[in-house]
């Protein structure tokens, strides 16, 4: 499998659809970042929060930049959200919710993997995670969801909310949950991950699912594709494995090599298929 870089094509239009560009691992360089990635073709980045305190944030950027944001509260800043939460995200839609860049109820969803996570936790991640998407139904708009060995409980919260679109950002099921978010009208999104060979299933799902089943997006600064992967000897001896939002191109080529496609192709669908999961993109672009 390639990971070469390809050569960037002025034509292609490829969006990001789930990038933490205001992380503070991007504190030193955001706007060269930025730069970067508009070079490798991508045209439109989606921040979406992960607390109250990164809405700013990333209403912000995508204000002065022309990208997108969402607001939301992940899974994992449930323990440490203030008590009233829900009603600071309710304040932050309502007055949001005329703004085009705001295309999303996200970054949320349920997250079971944390070591020494008790009953009472995950239910409080089940009961902020139906909350929001009870909001995101009141101003229409999708969602950005998250999930982490949970995928059958957020499957459930699904179907007894009123949302039916959206991404399951950082796709890694099996067949039978892919297509219940399908059915549920949502659309995967594939990312670095699907850049390891030894990601077997992954690498199958994204090369045989239908054309309008996923979206590309990078996670940055996380989920670093295979030529970004430091081991942890290496990143002991200072190594740093930062994903950027430019490496969307090399993501894009080896979902083209596993669907025997190309580039341009890929570019194509991915970009129609995030209008489709995120309607006010469409406003933007």
């Amino acid at each position: 499998m390639s990971c070469s870089m390809p050569t960037p094509d002025p034509s292609l239009r490829l969006i990001d659809t789930h990038c933490h560009l205001d992380a503070p691992e991007f504190d030193v360089d955001r706007t060269q970042v930025r730069l970067r990635a508009a070079d490798a073709c991508v045209s439109r980045l989606v921040l979406p929060a992960v607390d109250v305190f990164s809405f700013k944030r990333v209403q912000a950027w995508a204000h002065a930049h022309h990208d997108a944001y969402a607001l939301g509260v992940h899974p994992l800043y449930v323990e440490a959200a203030p008590r009233n939460v829900m009603a600071q995200v309710a304040a932050a839609l309502a007055q949001a919710r005329d703004d085009p860049h705001l295309v999303a109820v996200g970054e949320i969803g349920l997250d079971f993997f944390v070591p020494g996570l008790d009953a009472a936790s995950q239910a409080r991640q089940e009961v902020l995670c139906a909350a929001q998407l009870a909001m995101a139904a009141e101003v229409g708009l999708p969602v950005i969801l998250h999930s982490r060995r949970a995928v059958d409980r957020l499957l459930a919260l699904l179907r007894r909310s009123k949302v039916r679109s959206g991404i399951a950002h950082a796709f890694n099921g099996s067949d039978q949950q892919a297509h219940a978010f399908l059915d549920l009208g949502f659309k995967l999104g594939f990312g670095g991950a699907m850049t390891f060979e030894r990601a077997l299933q992954l690498r199958r799902l994204a090369g045989s699912l239908p054309a309008d089943a996923f979206v590309l997006e990078t996670d940055a600064p996380d989920m670093a594709p295979q030529w970004r992967y430091c081991t942890a000897a290496e990143r002991a001896a200072g190594a740093v494995m930062r994903n950027e939002p430019g490496e969307l191109l090399r993501i894009a080529t080896v979902l083209a090599e596993l669907r025997g496609s190309t580039v341009v192709e890929i570019a194509h669908i991915t970009h129609a298929n995030a209008l489709h999961a995120l309607p006010k993109l469409g406003g933007l672009t």
